[in-house]
């Protein structure tokens, strides 16, 4: 059965399917011996042979999932020309060529999920699915109740409107505020851009949820493989036919 091409070199784990779109364009995929640059090109993966970067990508591959909690001051990418600290720091033991499902500021700390899937990559981070995400803000000093309801009825940033779908005010230190969040929104750094067009300091950014795969007692550096249950959870908040 055909399959547009972009998503045959994202299930080889060969990139997500928006980077395989870029490969694409820049000239880097080739079809049974023959240079692709369309976008909407389907291909048969039983019957077409695939390269990329001149390279033959294999369509069966096993899928891996991880959950993994990012320290403050790791970068969320897989290796840094710079040889700063990031993900593939924590990851030396996994030798299969994975991706990140969204993005942590270096700040910012808390879960993260890799895989090789790469529908599963893109549906995550898709506005169409919403997956929502979890997150414990730090606040400098105690909070109003009218900045709070600020959260949940809308702020105006320099691209619209945001809000959270849901705000709990937990007890925090004193000095501090603690906010739990959940929230749908994925442009960048909203939470951080909220706080600051309200007057708020950040102190600490931890996220603690993705849909239905939770943080919970894994502590920080250290990942999980995310199976069973809990996969078929997530596959079924993403519409993932199995």
């Amino acid at each position: 059965m055909e399959q547009r091409l972009q998503k045959v070199i994202a299930d080889a784990g060969v990139a997500s399917r928006r980077k395989a779109e870029e490969l694409i364009v820049d000239g880097r995929v080739r079809v049974n011996g023959r240079t692709i640059r369309e976008l909407g090109t389907k291909v048969d993966p039983e019957k077409s042979e695939v390269e990329v970067d001149g390279e033959v990508i294999t369509r069966k591959i096993s899928k891996i999932y991880l959950a993994l909690n990012k320290p403050r001051g790791i970068l969320s990418t897989l290796s840094d020309p710079e040889n700063r600290p990031h993900l593939g720091d924590l990851l030396q033991d996994r030798h299969e060529r994975l991706f990140h499902v969204g993005r942590l500021d270096k700040e910012s700390e808390g879960l993260l999920l890799l895989t090789n899937d790469g529908d599963l990559s893109h549906r995550a981070t898709h506005p169409s699915f919403s997956l929502p995400k979890n997150y414990l803000l730090e606040l400098r000093g105690m909070v109003s109740k009218e900045v709070a309801e600020a959260f949940r009825s809308g702020v105006e940033l320099d691209d619209g409107m945001a809000k959270v779908d849901k705000l709990t005010v937990l007890p925090g230190q004193p000095g501090r505020t603690l906010f739990d969040v959940v929230i749908h929104d994925g442009r960048n750094q909203i939470l951080r851009r909220m706080a600051a067009a309200t007057g708020l300091t950040i102190e600490r950014l931890i996220r603690i949820g993705m849909g239905p795969i939770k943080l919970g007692e894994l502590t920080p550096g250290k990942w999980r493989e995310i199976q069973g249950a809990e996969l078929l959870s997530l596959q079924k908040a993403l519409q993932i036919k199995q």
